[in-house]
């Protein structure tokens, strides 16, 4: 069901308040429990944005129903369940790729394909055909009941064309000799059906391609990040890496680790063209704030035009308060001498 995205912006205008501010604990002067989905008598309840921060479960129903409008007829859609009274969103969670450093791979699988015997050809024959129709399944497990997994993506990783280990993973045909074959089992390693070589593990994702993971709106941006790492068998460590909310407007919003990204993404809307979430690494994101992202995208002369609008104008007040200083220094200067010359006559 397509949308204005005109009115997609005004809402986010609306509710992105929520995640700058929200509600506090000492502004509904509630417990920390209340901070979850828990009546506890109250006329209204709330779901928690992070550690301290809220919004009324009216409101994040409400752009419940505007996200699973946009995306009605998709996967996308989320799904609500009550737990122990506390509202429950789950589904798929799009995550963009924004490293720019090569990432480690597992060198071997949780199970090993490769069972090879080089005096037995038929056996080898016939691993390697197993192994070729493994390569199509691309099975995988998520972390925890999370439910079924058909509409979830399979876990593979496009390479950046300037990576220097980029490797073409093809199907080896029943022609190899067994010394081949040997090296092909000491260098070649199955994960989740995708064969790569353990020399050449260590690549770049495409800057920009689109994963998605099942997450609920329990999980904090540590645990999708793990998530994230566990469904692409990534050696690296999720402290490695951050999510920021990326706005069409170039401002970049890093998710802390006590928020809920599944939470964020509903409340800044369905529209990846207006925001989306980007994996980063660590130590190379940086915030982006409305006021700096509003100049990103004008041009370098443009953006020298200002800079040397504003010297011009450093200047002006520059000189201003030099000749306001100079003038009260004259004064006092004058009164100290008149004063020391009545002294004198004295």
């Amino acid at each position: 069901m397509s949308h204005d995205q005109g009115g997609m912006k005004r809402d986010n205008e609306r509710y992105a308040g929520y995640t700058a501010g929200g509600y506090t604990e000492e502004e509904g002067g509630r417990s920390l429990l209340c901070l979850a989905l828990f009546g506890m008598g109250e006329h209204q309840t709330y779901v928690k944005l992070s550690e301290e921060k809220l919004i009324p479960k009216s409101d994040i129903l409400s752009l419940l129903r505007t996200y699973n409008c946009y995306h009605e007829g998709k996967n996308f859609q989320l799904r609500t369940r009550e737990e122990d009274g506390e509202l429950i969103l789950e589904g798929l969670l799009n995550i963009y790729w924004g490293l720019r450093r090569p990432i480690r791979l597992q060198m071997y699988d949780d199970n090993e394909r490769f069972r090879l015997n080089r005096n037995d050809r038929s056996v080898v024959a016939k691993q390697l055909s197993v192994e070729s129709n493994n390569n199509l399944l691309g099975t995988e497990t998520a972390i925890g009941d999370m439910g079924t997994q058909e509409d979830e993506d399979s876990p593979q990783l496009l390479r950046t064309r300037s990576d220097a280990s980029f490797m073409r993973v093809q199907r080896r045909s029943k022609t190899h000799t067994a010394r081949d074959l040997q090296r092909l089992r000491t260098h070649r390693f199955s994960i989740n059906g995708h064969f790569y070589n353990h020399k050449t593990s260590v690549f770049t994702p495409a800057y920009g391609s689109v994963t998605n993971v099942r997450v609920n709106s329990s999980m904090t941006t540590g645990q999708v990040l793990n998530l994230l790492l566990h469904k692409f068998r990534v050696e690296n460590k999720s402290e490695e890496f951050v999510l920021y909310m990326v706005h069409e407007s170039g401002e970049k919003t890093r998710l802390r680790d006590g928020e809920y990204p599944l939470v964020a993404r509903v409340l800044y809307g369905p529209c990846e063209k207006i925001s989306k979430i980007l994996i980063t690494e660590a130590d190379l994101g940086e915030e982006v704030t409305y006021d700096v992202a509003q100049y990103i995208k004008f041009e370098i002369p443009v953006l020298d035009s200002f800079v040397e609008k504003l010297k011009e104008e450093e200047e002006r007040e520059i000189n201003k308060l030099t000749k306001k200083y100079s003038a009260l220094k004259f004064m006092i200067q004058h009164q100290l001498e008149g004063r020391a010359h009545t002294s004198d006559i004295v």
